[in-house]
């Protein structure tokens, strides 16, 4: 549904307004001249605020163009993540990049499903003449692209409507919408994710299953190795180009650590504010993909990619810090304890997170890594340094005190994952929810209390106005609608198993 700039207010022409004496007031009304001048102070502040932000803007857009000079940045490819999490975007000369300082986007790109259908309702969901989005650079993002044979840099967009405002569809925008809600809160969320993903064998042919690619020793892996150095080092050459890039573009990659699963990796992010995090989340998945392929094989962040094997997640640690104080809010007063804060959050957390999971398993494929018997959570329990609860609280210092929300899986896209998941909390705190009290043992044996299906997480989702009205009405809308079109493609494919084992028997 398009947009509409509500209707201005205008003075009724029916009646006019009584005088009054100069220094009286009607009854219950403001004195007029002090009102006219309250009125005038206020805009006054507004138009130094805005000034200040214009100021500011040039700075920034003056400092983005001496970058790019200063480089002998000769291409740019302008970024702007969609709702699958891709890079979408246009490759500009730099010379039109510094004169235009913006481009163009149609905004149908955000309700444009992963195979490149349109839901049903399409003409709904965004303006009915398809109009183009004003995109404007950030310049905080701006990179190299380390891969590139000419000096080219990367930098994402934001988008904007033609009136100025936040486009309400684009990703990045709807985390900039929670992330401002805890601003008025006095709040800043903190977070670190933890991205994994698979090395498979180029795979030209979907029809056959994907395979571990030969590490240096030429042989694929077999066995679990979890942890094991050897076992990364068998993918040297790959891993240091992935860090030679990462450092180029300046991403906060820290650890590396192999997982259990064939060929399976993960790599750990630092703390930092949730934007900056996404946004490298969004840039590592590009870097990751070309070392790879410049080495022959795939990197893949699909959650459930074989068959035989583990899952990929994201899992997202996240504190929440006093915007005044800088102090972690999740701190309790003596030792071991925590806040009630903390505890809120959690509650937060656990009623809202079964609604949300539509944003954290994306995907038809992310229900695979949801099963039984899997190191994937299947409900919202919580626990001390517990690895079986969907919400983990690892063993750390009273300033460091976190959750590590273990939901989302690899596939996610992380402006929406982490979007999703500081609103189930901040949710938790405004209504003071209260968590269950923490598990020792093993999650698995409470049962499923999360959605099984792709189809049952847009229907919680459908159905809880807390996310609409955080989120954007409009956005949730578009989001339902493209994710149910994926569902309902998905389930046109005919598989091998039922080929197999039902041509014949039913």
């Amino acid at each position: 549904m398009s947009t509409r700039t509500p209707p201005r207010k205008t003075a009724s022409s029916k009646t006019a307004p009584a005088e009054t004496p100069p220094g009286k007031t009607k009854p219950g009304k403001t004195n007029t001249s002090k009102a006219n001048t309250s009125k005038a102070a206020s805009k006054r502040k507004s138009d130094k605020r805005a000034a200040r932000g214009a100021a500011a803007a040039k700075s920034s857009e003056h400092k983005l163009l001496r970058w790019l000079k200063d480089r002998h940045i000769t291409e740019v490819e302008c970024l702007v993540p969609d709702i699958t999490g891709n890079a979408r975007g246009k490759i500009i000369p730099a010379d039109k990049f510094s004169h235009d300082y913006g481009m163009r986007l149609p905004e149908g790109i955000f309700a444009t499903t992963v195979t490149g259908d349109f839901p049903d309702d399409y003409y709904d969901l965004i303006s009915p003449s398809d109009a183009d989005m004003l995109l404007r650079p950030d310049p905080d993002t701006v990179r190299l692209v380390p891969w590139a044979t000419d000096p080219t840099a990367q930098v994402i967009h934001d988008c904007f409507t033609k009136d100025g405002a936040r486009h309400e569809l684009a990703p990045r925008n709807v985390l900039k919408r929670v992330l401002d809600a805890y601003e008025a809160e006095g709040l800043r969320p903190v977070v670190a994710p933890e991205v994994e993903f698979f090395l498979v064998q180029k795979n030209t042919d979907p029809d056959f299953p994907l395979q571990p690619p030969a590490g240096r020793s030429g042989r694929p892996e077999t066995a679990r190795q979890s942890y094991s150095i050897d076992a990364v080092n068998e993918f040297d050459p790959i891993l240091d180009l992935m860090y030679d890039y990462s450092d180029a573009m300046g991403l906060d990659v820290d650890t590396l650590i192999h997982e259990s699963g064939a060929a399976q990796l993960e790599v750990n992010f630092t703390h930092a504010d949730a934007m900056s995090r996404a946004d490298q989340v969004f840039l590592f998945k590009r870097t990751m993909r070309e070392a790879a392929l410049r080495h022959g094989v795939y990197a893949t962040f699909l959650a459930k990619p074989m068959e035989n094997e583990p899952g990929s997640a994201m899992h997202i640690h996240q504190s929440v810090v006093d915007l005044k104080t800088g102090r972690n809010i999740f701190t309790g007063r003596g030792e071991g304890k925590h806040s009630k804060a903390f505890e809120h959050y959690l509650g937060g957390l656990q009623k809202y997170v079964p609604m949300a999971m539509a944003f954290f398993g994306p995907n038809v494929n992310s229900y695979r890594r949801l099963a039984l018997g899997q190191v994937a959570p299947i409900n919202v329990q919580w626990g001390y340094d517990n690895r079986t609860c969907g919400l983990r609280v690892p063993m750390d210092t009273p300033d460091n005190t976190r959750v590590e929300s273990r939901f989302a899986g690899s596939d996610a896209n992380p402006y929406l994952a982490m979007a999703a998941t500081l609103a189930c909390g901040l949710f938790g705190i405004r209504e003071k929810l209260e968590p269950t009290g923490p598990l020792a043992s093993s999650a698995q044996d409470v049962g499923f209390e999360l959605p099984r299906s792709l189809g049952e997480a847009l229907d919680g989702l459908e159905g809880c106005t807390a996310l609409h009205d955080l989120m954007g009405a409009r956005f949730v809308r578009a989001y339902i609608a493209v994710k149910r079109k994926e569902y309902e493609t998905f389930f046109r494919v005919i598989s091998s198993w039922e080929r197999e084992f039902l041509l014949l028997n039913v």
